[in-house]
């Protein structure tokens, strides 16, 4: 039976079903910091115009948590990319690793709400089945510069679990 993923945000509730097969190191690693709390009080802290939000970053929870800019925060180890044999791409409702470069995957993911030409050089390892329309929402508020920024629609993790389904 596969994993879900269930994000309660203050705009909502985003689920989605995880690819445990398919990226099974990416998602054991994501359901370990879920499940931990890890992800709780963060904020989505990055939106690209007609591409993604981004979140997972422990430094967007400010406060003693802010040990360096937001965008550049983990767990404080990186994971191998899953992406070669991994059938799965980037399109509408995926469910992606952010990371560095390769291998250098963490905390960080990124939800596609628009399709558009990625390199595969990013672990797909889910697709949301609910909740995309709070994502769109999101970017179209746009973001803090224009097209690649901080969003202007502040969302929080409230809570966060990874359970089968």
């Amino acid at each position: 039976m596969a994993k879900t993923a269930t994000f309660e945000t203050n705009k909502g509730q985003i689920v989605a079903d995880l690819y445990d097969k398919e990226a099974p190191n990416t998602v054991a690693n994501f359901e370990k910091l879920a499940n931990s709390g890890f992800y709780d009080g963060t904020k989505f802290h990055r939106v690209i115009k007609d591409f993604m939000v981004q979140g997972g970053d422990p430094y967007s929870k400010g406060g003693e948590h802010a040990k360096g800019p937001v965008g550049t925060g983990g767990p404080g180890y990186k994971i191998d990319c899953e992406t070669q044999g991994n059938p799965h791409k980037h399109q509408v409702g995926s469910l992606s690793m952010a990371n560095a470069g390769p291998n250098t995957n963490g905390s960080q993911f990124f939800f596609v709400y628009a399709d558009t030409p990625l390199p595969p050089n990013y672990t797909p390892f889910g697709k949301v089945t609910s909740g995309l329309e709070i994502l769109k929402a999101v970017a179209v508020k746009g973001s803090d510069p224009a097209g690649d920024g901080a969003p202007k629609q502040p969302v929080t993790i409230t809570s966060f679990t990874v359970a089968k389904g």
